[in-house]
Parts: C-alpha cells; sequence; structure tokens
C-alpha cells in the first residue's frame, strides 16, 4: 500500500490540520528569552499573589513553579501581554485552590519558633508596621479564599472587573457588587481585631 500522496490529493481540512498542528508545536515551544523575560517582568507580583490568597510563603514558592510549568505546558497563543497575564493568573488561581484541597486533607505539625541573633533590631515604628501587617494578614486569612483572590487582584494587582471575572472563572456583571460585600467584611474583620 503507498502512503505518500501528491498534492493535488490532498484535501483542504487536511492542509488546516497539518498547518494546525504544526502553530500548536510553535506555541507550545515558546521562545527562551521571551518565556525569561516574562517571568522575570510577572514572578514577584504572582509570588505576593499565591503567598497572600494561601497564606503560605514557602508553599507560594512551589505553587509559582507549577504555575509557570502549566502555563508553558499550555502552549496557548496570546492576543497581548496582558491577555498572557491574565491567563497566567488564571493558573495561578486554579493551582492555589489545588493546593488548598489538598491541604484539607493532610495535617502538619508546626516547627518551634527560634531567636534568630542575626536578625536587625527594630526602632519604635517598627512594631507599629509589624502590628498593621499582622492584622491586615489574620483578616485576610478570615476572608473566604474567593473574597480574598478579589481583593488581591483588584488592589494590589490593579485589574478590572472584567480581568478579575475571567480569572477567577466569574461573571463581570457580579464582581462589583462581590468586591463590595468583600472590602465590607475586611472592615469588619480589621474593626474586630482592634
Amino acid at each position: 500500500m503507498r502512503t505518500d500522496t501528491t498534492m493535488s490529493e490532498t484535501t483542504l481540512s487536511e492542509l488546516e490540520s497539518l498547518a494546525a498542528a504544526e502553530n500548536a508545536a510553535a506555541t507550545l515551544l515558546m521562545d527562551e528569552d521571551e518565556f525569561r523575560a516574562f517571568y522575570d517582568r510577572t514572578a514577584r507580583a504572582l509570588w505576593v499573589y499565591l503567598s497572600r490568597i494561601t497564606g503560605d510563603r514557602q508553599l507560594a514558592d512551589d505553587l509559582l513553579q507549577e504555575t509557570y510549568y502549566r502555563f508553558y505546558r499550555a502552549g496557548t497563543a496570546h492576543e497581548s501581554e496582558k491577555h498572557r497575564r491574565n491567563s497566567l493568573y488564571c493558573i495561578a488561581t486554579n493551582v492555589a485552590r489545588d493546593a488548598a484541597r489538598r491541604a484539607r486533607h493532610r495535617y502538619t505539625l508546626p516547627l518551634p519558633e527560634t531567636d534568630d541573633p542575626h536578625e536587625p533590631h527594630a526602632d519604635d515604628r517598627t512594631g507599629a508596621r509589624v502590628e498593621g501587617r499582622t492584622d491586615l494578614a489574620r483578616a485576610m486569612a478570615r476572608l473566604d479564599p474567593r473574597q480574598r483572590e478579589m481583593l488581591w487582584l483588584a488592589y494590589a494587582q490593579g485589574a478590572s472587573h472584567v480581568e478579575i471575572a475571567e480569572t477567577l472563572g466569574m461573571k463581570a456583571a457580579s464582581i462589583k457588587t462581590l468586591l463590595f460585600r468583600a472590602r465590607r467584611t475586611m472592615a469588619r474583620l480589621l474593626r474586630s481585631t482592634k
């Protein structure tokens, strides 16, 4: 049986599927320099986002790696830098949710705190700054995960309502109301910590 065909025997749909396969391979193999530049532009902000929504800095390190791995393996063509960034945050949100589901089924034992003799001494204002951050961190930890994600995307990342909706898989029309409720809940939690 002969397997090669001439150009005249090739159908248009076969050509389209061949072109689609070549495009998929090209997007999957993102240029290394382009990917590195994208990573350099987005990694710090993404790590902070993951750290805030999970409440665990070490877990954020792991989730950051997983997010970029999934982003790269998805091989999705993006219209713009904004679209690429939004896709990255969508993946990060899903990775964090997966980690939260896995964490419900295991118990970890906290390590004892140790005094570090190399830690710098604090001035009088440091205590107030740390206390403010601690209050905010406690309030964020008590929020519903979705509220925490929305507040962080809106106020720390400056995402629009449409971007938040796309990232969290929600309807854009409901974001304004949900953000209002999240802010009100956060204010109540901050007042209760004082």
